[in-house]
């Protein structure tokens, strides 16, 4: 399974829209899926179904 890196671009209720780093494509996810103290412009890394907090190096350095 390919790790995904993501950008929160903003919180609407109970959805976050995050920005895949590689397409640019938006996605709308539910605020429950991911870490509690996730927040507008937290970088994120999706690996084997789950969802967690990742550096702005960590972010930047992945492909």
């Amino acid at each position: 399974m390919e790790t995904l890196y993501y950008r929160v671009l903003r919180i609407e209720g109970e959805y976050a829209i995050l920005e895949e780093k590689k397409n640019k494509e938006e996605m709308f996810i539910a605020m429950a899926l991911l870490p509690s103290e996730v927040d507008v412009g937290s970088f994120l890394k999706y690996e084997m179904f789950s969802y967690e907090i990742v550096s702005e190096d960590v972010w930047i350095s992945a492909i």
